[in-house]
């Protein structure tokens, strides 16, 4: 029977409550054995070994993403591929962590004795303590939940919310204990927005741009000739070898609707004085907030108080900064 909007919408927020409660209760089973996790990962010389089966297999796959992304090298192993070749991934330093909703399935049951013979510490995620996963591993991560959102409480969703979260919960405080900082981040991200914003600076863009330039007393026809041909909107005003000013293709529009004839006008008659500018140092997501600041789309970049370019907003918007 179909559902009404009403209801429809008093499930969701059902399920979302059921979520963040069994998150919440994770805090209650938190004690010494997770900082002792937490210690001797970090002082490991082999990595995390993740394995799950079925939704947890998936959870183990983010968790091992999760890891790596923030400075703790893992790999993730099939539970059920484990016992048919995939063994041969662990090394002797390895640190194994094993995920389980039940702790009792007849694969982690085959591979968990598989496990403690390599004699690699052994980490149980479960929401069973009382399972043989359990007892048998080293130390517990116990992700018990009192019931899955699922209405029939059988699909995994609050027990597979508390992995992601406690697996999460373990990658950030390993990331603290491994001194890791914004720009370990950035090595690991260089390709994506958030890599960019911390290692890319204004001098990997704006040599892909013209430098447009006119001297202070250049005709304005010249002016305008400038900025049309190299489309970036902006020209810089040099005096002496010095940058003197700048002018937009706003201060143009300005100049036409504000003057009856453009005879005889020269550069310095419309520039800007003081242009806004920035070192090529400059970081570009910097760069970035003094264009907001001041409300301008073109930035003047200087290496050592000479102009050498402009950086527009939208080279900004093209490498994902904004």
């Amino acid at each position: 029977m179909a559902k009404t909007s009403r209801q429809i919408l008093l499930l969701a927020k059902r399920t979302l409550t059921i979520e963040s409660e069994s998150i919440s209760g994770l805090k209650h089973f938190l004690n010494d054995s997770f900082s002792d996790i937490v210690k001797i990962i970090c002082k490991s010389k082999g990595r995390l070994i993740v394995s799950g089966i079925g939704k947890s297999a998936i959870i183990a796959q983010k968790m091992v993403a999760t890891f790596n992304s923030t400075g703790t090298p893992s790999v993730f192993m099939h539970a059920a591929d484990a016992i048919h070749g995939d063994l041969g991934i662990i090394q002797n330093d390895d640190i194994i962590i094993c995920i389980s909703k039940s702790g009792d399935t007849p694969e982690i049951k085959v591979l968990v004795p598989l496990l403690k013979s390599w004699g690699n510490k052994l980490i149980a995620m479960t929401g069973n303590p009382a399972s043989f996963l359990a007892k048998n591993a080293d130390y517990l991560l116990n992700t018990y939940v009192a019931k899955e959102a699922c209405p029939n409480n059988l699909a995994p969703t609050s027990s597979s919310t508390a992995q992601l979260a406690l697996g999460d919960a373990l990658a950030v405080c390993l990331l603290d204990q491994h001194g890791f900082t914004k720009e370990d981040f950035a090595k690991y991200h260089p390709g994506g927005a958030l890599g960019k914003k911390l290692y890319l600076k204004v001098s990997d863009i704006y040599p892909n741009n013209a430098s447009p330039k006119v001297s202070i007393d250049d005709d304005v026809r010249k002016v305008i000739v400038e900025i049309s041909s190299n489309r970036l909107g902006a020209a810089a005003v040099i005096d002496k070898g010095k940058l003197t000013g700048v002018i937009t293709d706003g201060d143009l529009r300005r100049m036409l609707m504000d003057k009856k004839t453009i005879e005889g006008l020269k550069a310095r008659d419309i520039m800007t004085k003081n242009p806004k500018r920035t070192d090529k140092t400059t970081m570009a997501v910097d760069a970035l907030s003094l264009m907001k600041q001041y409300n301008i789309s073109q930035l003047l970049i200087t290496d050592k108080k000479k102009y050498v370019g402009i950086v527009h907003l939208h080279d900004l918007i093209r490498e994902g900064i904004l």
